[in-house]
């Protein structure tokens, strides 16, 4: 049976998977409920990993949300418990160095499991204290709950940090269900991006040579078509339509987390959001919601890709680009869109050498040697736009750069410089490497 006909509980086998692609794909979770009135299950949650003094960690809101019931469920249960309630300092509790510090700070050792009603920061302190963590989620909202990974913020930057997969995830669509609607749209807008992000990561293995697993694959493929006839559901909070999100979202992190990296579930897309979030940060300003940014720019996305689909690359004007970069012109750039953080962007260049002049010319030949494979795998992997723009109109969700505030330049640069910040090769990628990427700017994003 291929994953994507698979639930996520058939996914959880602890025997694991032998699969085509050479590897054992397998996943650490020990238990796992989604459904209405779960949270009941905290307990044995609990029991089944073998532990019996949970540090529970909460913000304000999640704290209301869920966590004032999970302490009520563990002194009914008579289960020792630590609760720490992280103080307010911004508009949403986000997931950078110093709440890290403050969960250390507060964190008592001879606690045995971190219980987060928040995600990315318990799994990674989880993983630096060598302690299994669980979570009790409070919105449909990201798909980091079953995945390896925690997305954070270093210095200013949006990094993917590969930690631990929690062992146990508890989703009660009850409480779900009742979550800011942002948080709904950021859910469904990060779901409906897994068609571009399996189409990249194809175009990617066969310009680079990256591994790909096509049964992976298609875990994001089948979650993808399943959640986008669920959008009328939405804006009722219609519970199977929470249920649908919910599960789609675990089903990415697991496919994550079969993949060992987030690249099954994130395209350019996803750097377009990250882009944005770190221009917020180095302004010092607020940014929306991932998943809502994640929606947007999958739209975005769609419309250079439907250009592609009648595009052929022009090797002259692909040698000529390679033949006339200017190194000294790129770090301007850099400077003046990352601002303090350049540095950070340096280096990531300096390790992968994504701008070396012989890794360009082998990357920009696979390119035009073998543009009928790249063509026939958009062709193959991407969405009916139409289908998706009204999924995500019916939703209620925003749909323009402009409903998020930002201006025609954060749009361009972002689009350009999406393959400067990290390793990652992208749609971007491939249009710098055959000399289009800032024509291609002038025509969708002009300034």
């Amino acid at each position: 049976m291929k994953f994507g006909e698979m639930s996520i509980h058939q996914l959880i086998d602890p025997k694991g998977f032998a699969c085509e692609c050479g590897r054992t794909h397998r996943i650490d979770l020990r238990f796992l409920r989604v459904g209405g009135g779960v949270i009941q299950t905290t307990p044995e949650a609990i029991e089944t990993l073998g532990c019996s003094y949970p540090f529970i960690v909460c913000d304000e809101h999640t704290f209301e949300a869920a966590g004032k019931q999970v302490v009520e469920i563990l002194k009914k249960a008579n289960i020792k418990h630590k609760l720490y309630i992280l103080p307010t300092r911004k508009e949403r509790t986000r997931p950078e160095e110093i709440e890290l510090g403050s969960v250390a700070m507060h964190f008592d050792p001879a606690c045995d499991l971190l219980l987060g009603v928040i995600n990315d920061i318990c799994k990674i302190f989880g993983y630096v204290s060598k302690k299994p963590s669980m979570i009790v989620g409070t919105a449909p909202s990201m798909d980091g709950y079953a995945s390896n990974s925690s997305s954070m913020e270093v210095n200013n930057v949006k990094t993917t940090i590969y930690t631990q997969l929690p062992s146990a995830i508890i989703l009660d669509t009850d409480i779900l269900k009742n979550a800011p609607m942002r948080m709904l749209w950021a859910g469904f807008g990060d779901i409906m991006a897994k068609f571009l992000s399996i189409c990249e990561w194809k175009i990617s293995h066969i310009v680079t040579g990256e591994y790909f697993c096509d049964n992976v694959s298609d875990i994001m493929r089948s979650t993808a078509r399943r959640v986008i006839d669920f959008a009328p559901g939405i804006p009722k909070r219609d519970p199977e339509a929470i249920q649908a999100i919910s599960e789609g979202l675990v089903a990415a992190g697991m496919a994550m987390s079969f993949a060992e990296m987030s690249r099954p579930a994130s395209g350019l897309e996803h750097h377009f959001s990250h882009m944005w979030e770190m221009m917020a940060l180095e302004r010092g300003k607020p940014y929306d919601l991932h998943g809502i940014q994640v929606g947007v720019a999958t739209l975005l996305v769609c419309e250079i890709y439907d250009k592609l689909l009648s595009f052929k690359p022009d090797r002259a004007k692909a040698e000529k680009f390679l033949r006339e970069f200017n190194p000294a012109d790129w770090e301007a750039n850099v400077r003046r869109v990352f601002g303090d953080t350049a540095p950070e962007i340096f280096a990531i260049e300096k390790k992968a050498g994504k701008n070396d002049p012989k890794n360009h010319e082998r990357r920009m030949n696979n390119i035009i040697n073998r543009w009928d494979e790249i063509h026939k795998t958009m062709t193959e992997e991407l969405p009916d736009y139409r289908k998706l723009y009204d999924a995500m109109k019916l939703v209620g969700m925003p749909m323009t750069v402009e409903e998020l505030d930002l201006s025609a330049q954060d749009v361009r640069d972002a689009f350009i410089c999406s393959r400067d910040m990290r390793d990652r090769y992208l749609m971007s990628s491939m249009l710098w490497d055959i000399g289009e990427l800032y024509d291609f700017a002038d025509e969708f994003f002009p300034v």
